[in-house]
C-alpha cells in the first residue's frame, strides 16, 4: 500500500476509457483474456472482484475472482521463490483467500495462495473490465543523478474500493504531479484526478509534487477520508468528499503526523483492539510502526518544521520483532498476513497475531 496528488489545477477531469460491454455477472464486466505490462497494487470489491492496478499501462484492471472460503492457520508460513518479486499482497474478505500480485520473469503476474504452495491465476478466460487513466506520465525514463527514473511507474502507486468508487493514487502529468483519482465502480466512461497538496515537515514546506505512498480509508467523525503516507514519512488526512470531485485548486491534506526522515512507507492498514483503531504502517527504514488514531480528528495538523530526523503528532510504538515486513493485510479481526524480506534471508509470507 502509498500516495498523493498532482496535475495543473484548472484540468482536474480526466477521462477513462472503460470497458463498456455486458457479462451476465457484473455490469461493465466481458469474459475475455487479461494482459497485464505489469502488476502493482491490489485492492477488492464486492462480490470476489479483485482491483489490480498496472501503473506500467496505468489502467485498472477488475477481475472477478473464486468465491470458495479457505482457513488460513494462525501460524502458516510459505517460502516465496526466489524469481518472483512481490508488488503487493491482498487478502479477500470474503473468502479469507490470499493474493500476490508480482513480477516473474519481467512479466505481471497474479498468485493466489493455494495451501502450501503459491498458484498463478489463470487470466486467459476471465471475467474482467478496465479503466485507464488517460493523464499518465509519458513511459520513458527523464531527470538525471538521484532524480533519474521513469514516472510512469508511479502512476499508480497505491488503490482501494470506497463506496462505489476506486480511488487511487499517482503521478500524473504536469509539474504539479501528486493526484488522488477517482472513478466509479463498476467502471464508467470518466472519473476525476483531484490534485493534492501536504506540509512536509521533514522539508520544512508545502508540496504539490509529492506522491502518496501508501493509504487507507478511515472514517473521521463519521466522515470518510483517506489517511495518506508519503516518503520521508509524514501521515497526511484527507476528506474523501474534498478528493473526489473537481476543484479549481490543489486541495491541502492535513498533516497529523511526521515519522521521520529517510524513510518510505511500504504498506498500511487500519484494525480495531480493545476498543481503539490503529495504524500499522511497515517502512523501508523504520520498522513496522503502531500508530495511534487518538485526536485524529482535530483540525489543526503540522505548519512547523521538524528536522533532524524528528517526529511529531501522532503518537507510535515500533513493533519491534516484526523485522523486514514489505507487505501486510488484515486476515481476520485477531491475524495479519506479513511478507518479510530479511537481509540474506529468504522471502516468506506468513501469519501473524495483530500487535
Amino acid at each position: 500500500m502509498r500516495r498523493s496528488s498532482l496535475v495543473a489545477a484548472c484540468s482536474v477531469a480526466i477521462t477513462l476509457c472503460a470497458s463498456a460491454v455486458y457479462a451476465i455477472d457484473l455490469p461493465g464486466f466481458s469474459m475475455g483474456e487479461v494482459n497485464l505490462k505489469s502488476a502493482g497494487p491490489l485492492a477488492f470489491a464486492p462480490d470476489n472482484v479483485l482491483i489490480v492496478g498496472d501503473p506500467k499501462a496505468a489502467t485498472l484492471v477488475a477481475i472477478k475472482v473464486d468465491s470458495q472460503k479457505v482457513e488460513t492457520p494462525s501460524n502458516f508460513s510459505l517460502t516465496i521463490p526466489d524469481d518472483i518479486q512481490v508488488a503487493d499482497l491482498a487478502v479477500n474478505p470474503d473468502t479469507g483467500v490470499i493474493y500476490l500480485s508480482a513480477s516473474q520473469g519481467g512479466q505481471g503476474k497474479i498468485f493466489r495462495v493455494d495451501g502450501d504452495k503459491l498458484t498463478p491465476v489463470a487470466l486467459d478466460k476471465v471475467s474482467r473490465a478496465t479503466a485507464a487513466l488517460t493523464n499518465a506520465p509519458e513511459d520513458k525514463v527523464v531527470g538525471e543523478g538521484r532524480r533519474r527514473g521513469n514516472p510512469r511507474d508511479e502512476s499508480i502507486t497505491d488503490l482501494a474500493y470506497v463506496d462505489n468508487q476506486v480511488i487511487v493514487t499517482g503521478r500524473t502529468t504536469g509539474e504539479a504531479s501528486a493526484a488522488v483519482h477517482s472513478v466509479a465502480y463498476p467502471f464508467q466512461e470518466s472519473g476525476v484526478a483531484m490534485p493534492i497538496e501536504i506540509y512536509h515537515a521533514a522539508h520544512g514546506r508545502y508540496e504539490d509534487d509529492a506522491v502518496a505512498r501508501v493509504f487507507v480509508p478511515f472514517t473521521i467523525n463519521g466522515e470518510p477520508h483517506l489517511l495518506a503516507g508519503f516518503t520521508c514519512t509524514p501521515l497526511v488526512k484527507f476528506p474523501l468528499s474534498a478528493v473526489t470531485k473537481p476543484q479549481e485548486k490543489a486541495y491541502r491534506g492535513t498533516t497529523v503526523a511526521e515519522l521521520g526522515n529517510r524513510n518510505r512507507p511500504l504498506d498500511m492498514i487500519v484494525y480495531e483492539k480493545s476498543g481503539k483503531q490503529y495504524l500499522l504502517l511497515a517502512n523501508s527504514a523504520r520498522g513496522v510502526m503502531k500508530v495511534s488514531t487518538e485526536d485524529i480528528e482535530r483540525e489543526d495538523g503540522l505548519t512547523e518544521p521538524v528536522r533532524g530526523g524528528g517526529v511529531a503528532g501522532q503518537q507510535y510504538e515500533t513493533i519491534e520483532d516484526w523485522k523486514g515486513v514489505v507487505q501486510l493485510d488484515k486476515l481476520n479481526d485477531k491475524s495479519a498476513v506479513i511478507i518479510t524480506q530479511a537481509e540474506g534471508q529468504p522471502t516468506v509470507l506468513k501469519t501473524v497475531a495483530l500487535p
